[in-house]
């Protein structure tokens, strides 16, 4: 009997336990936001809206299960009266000429007398003429008919050559046709075909050409001496080699020095010889 008393309070106790919990689960939630009595503007009675400061609360979609579908962003599609109006500004400010070239005008230099005008075409005609006939003797220059004659290896023949103020050393050794003038290419020193053509004329002449190798250390005077001399000394070095190649070169002119030098400028002249005019009064 103990034992079933015992059993009986328990479960009295359980069934006591359960009905508190349920009754908590049944109590209602917090009541909203009193009314302060302020009648609505309606005149319908108290305004029951929640007040500014506490957000409504949102509501719960009515299936958890279900995701509400997400919306995708819509591109918009660019104004096109802005666009139009872009390139009219541009158009405004871009100045009106601007993309065109400008025109390099050369100024004018003083005029010149007839006297000087005279001078200037004799000087290039004369200039004209003279690379006319190194290009008419490069041209009909014909190889000696005999061979070259033969270089022992290691030989050197060295001869100086002078034109104006330039002074060339000039050294002939066995080679395959390379020149060098200051330890640079003769295209690299000479860039004129005309003073490249008057380096290479003694070597073309006496059929040289493409057999040796020349080495030149040149200095004094401007480009032009500095290949007449050049071309003087390698037409002597050329007679080192053989003698008889002597009377060709002569004849062609390449052992002449060339002695015609520019005449110094007089105290009280104007240049050489020109004289300042002569006034009576």
């Amino acid at each position: 009997m103990d034992d079933e008393t015992r059993n009986d309070e328990n479960t009295e106790a359980q069934d006591a336990e359960g009905q508190a919990q349920d009754a908590e689960a049944q109590e209602p939630e917090a009541a909203g936001p009193v009314s302060d009595g302020t009648p609505s503007p309606d005149g319908e009675g108290p305004s029951s809206s929640p007040p500014a400061d506490e957000a409504p609360e949102e509501q719960p979609s009515e299936e958890a299960g279900e995701e509400q579908p997400s919306e995708e962003p819509v591109a918009e599609e660019p104004a096109p009266k802005a666009e139009e109006a872009k390139p009219a500004e541009k158009k405004k400010d871009v100045i009106p000429g601007a993309d065109l070239e400008p025109i390099l005008v050369e100024p004018e230099g003083p005029e010149l007398s007839a006297e000087e005008r005279a001078r200037l075409e004799a000087e290039e005609e004369e200039k004209a003429r003279r690379e006319a006939e190194l290009q008419a003797d490069d041209d009909d220059a014909v190889a000696a008919s005999r061979a070259p004659a033969k270089m022992e290896k290691g030989a050197r023949f060295l001869a100086t050559g002078k034109r104006k103020s330039s002074i060339a050393r000039v050294t002939i050794l066995p080679g395959n046709g390379k020149i060098q003038i200051n330890k640079r290419d003769l295209e690299e020193f000479f860039p004129r075909p005309l003073h490249q053509t008057m380096v290479k004329q003694p070597l073309v002449v006496s059929g040289y050409e493409g057999n040796v190798d020349v080495r030149v250390r040149v200095h004094g005077g401007g480009i032009s001496g500095q290949a007449g001399a050049v071309r003087h000394g390698v037409a002597r070095a050329l007679t080192e080699i053989d003698s008889e190649l002597r009377g060709d070169l002569k004849r062609r002119g390449f052992l002449t020095r060339d002695a015609r030098v520019k005449e110094r400028r007089k105290a009280g002249l104007k240049k050489a010889r020109k004289r300042p005019q002569f006034s009576k009064r």
